[in-house]
């Protein structure tokens, strides 16, 4: 059935917390995403594609609206409120798409779709596991066949869930990954895990009774991944099956990435280390974009709109903060990125500047984990940012302020409104008054269990 007279289909997967670095495609020793590599080989792969505002919230609103975190205002996982800016829905629904948003639900940033639909994503079954992406297909392929049988393109918007903790991937996928002995008395390297009382009885809540080995829980985190890449597969096989896969153009990303057993972020997306930084951008769109491409320059979350739009042949001006990325797969980028601001406000509020050298973090309030209130990484001599080298690079800090200064003054000056990073005071749903103390954050910020992990998700969050 052909469909070139009305506009092609899109379809995001917008994987929450899926590091680029844990993925087959990108290098990762695992064969974690064997589905989704040979999509990326039919399309289009962005080696270094960025997520700069965590957690979730604010980057969803960027990957949604082309915006940054000044034309978004949302800086927060607490946000509430509006997004300052037209979403990609709203956008497509004006265009006659019909849109669907899967997994999504009463995030500012999901505002506009004509359906909403919803699965389980936290809570484990009888089995102790929780099939989030079989979950998600259930309503998300019949969903998909409905809408192939409109009149109209459509837009679906999926969320997966499967790389956000808890990592709880049925069987066999929960142990493809390990061959150990996740109960051995000799292996203490959960312990800083449970001594971490703010997260301690939320992960103790999913990971099983007695495991002592991180290894474990890692392999867990890939194991989700590679579990969802094999239901991805099914989703996949129905847009062929249903004759779309010509008129659809396909998008793979990520919110932010995860931090595994690394910085002391256990298990979650804070930190504003490459880890959580770092996500997928996988684009296919056959004969519209070359296979087997892979683009080697930055990129970064609010770019993701603005490439949609040239893609779908929608001459929407929005004036996005990002760019279309179409430049960058035909070899000829317009307007290179080296440099950038970061923010955060998950469990700590922080921000700073990357560079392709180095990366600057200031706190903006004290955190739970003790950090220095200046951390300066060297990217190059020592990637993985465990050397915090900014006494000694007193110059370097200085410099880099200086540029994030110069930025931040920048954008509220092209925007007419403050950086949300100083006004959102909310942000960890305790009262607006700023942690004084890194031992009062400590004290404040508990998770609980897996169902009040799932409420700071929800709308209501922090009410």
């Amino acid at each position: 059935m052909s469909t070139h007279s009305k506009k092609p289909n899109l379809i995001i997967f917008g994987i929450d917390s899926l590091r680029r670095d844990r993925m087959s495609s990108y290098g990762y020793l695992r064969l974690t995403t064997p589905h989704l590599d040979k999509l990326a080989g039919e399309g289009v792969l962005f080696e270094q594609h960025f997520s700069p505002s965590i957690p979730t919230t604010p980057a969803y609103a960027g990957m949604l609206t082309g915006k940054d975190c000044f034309g978004t205002d949302v800086v927060a996982l607490r946000h509430k409120g509006d997004v300052g800016a037209k979403t990609l829905a709203e956008v497509l629904r004006e265009y006659g798409y019909n849109t669907t948003c899967v997994g999504f639900t009463g995030n500012p940033s999901a505002r506009g779709f004509d359906s909403y639909l919803d699965y389980e994503a936290w809570l484990p079954d009888e089995t102790g596991k929780c099939p989030k992406a079989e979950n998600l297909n259930e309503v998300a392929i019949p969903e998909l066949r409905r809408l192939a049988g409109e009149d109209q393109p459509f837009f679906l918007f999926l969320r997966h869930m499967d790389p956000h903790s808890p990592y709880l991937p049925p069987k066999p996928f929960e142990r493809i990954f390990y061959g150990g002995d996740e109960h051995d008395p000799a292996n203490r390297s959960m312990e800083p895990v449970y001594d971490f009382k703010p997260f301690a009885d939320f992960l103790k809540s999913w990971i099983p009774e007695g495991v002592t080995d991180q290894e474990y829980v890692s392999a867990q985190y890939d194991g989700a991944v590679a579990y969802m890449d094999a239901s991805i597969q099914s989703l996949l096989r129905t847009v062929d099956d249903l004759g779309l896969t010509d008129d659809t153009l396909i998008v793979v990303t990520s919110d932010h990435g995860e931090t595994l057993y690394e910085h002391d972020c256990y298990f979650d997306h804070h930190g504003l280390y490459d880890c959580t930084l770092i996500v997928p951008l996988i684009i296919k769109f056959p004969g519209k974009l070359p296979a087997g491409r892979r683009v080697p320059e930055a990129t970064v979350i609010s770019d993701i709109m603005p490439t949609v739009l040239e893609l779908l042949d929608i001459d929407e001006r929005l004036e996005p903060d990002g760019q279309s990325l179409l430049p960058f797969v035909n070899g000829s980028p317009e307007r290179r990125i080296s440099e950038f601001y970061i923010t955060e406000c998950t469990w700590m509020r922080k921000h700073g500047w990357r560079t392709p050298h180095w990366k600057l973090i200031r706190a903006l309030e004290p955190d739970f984990h003790f950090k220095p209130e200046v951390e300066l990484y060297n990217l190059i001599e020592d990637p993985l940012e465990n050397h915090n080298v900014a006494e000694r690079e007193p110059e370097i800090v200085a410099l880099l302020t200086a540029r994030m200064e110069v930025h931040i003054h920048r954008r509220e000056q092209e925007t007419g409104r403050t950086n949300p990073m100083y006004t959102n005071l909310g942000w960890h749903g305790k009262g607006d008054a700023p942690f004084t103390s890194s031992q009062q954050a400590y004290d404040t910020l508990y998770i609980g269990n897996s169902r009040t992990a799932r409420t700071l998700q929800a709308k209501e969050a922090g009410k």
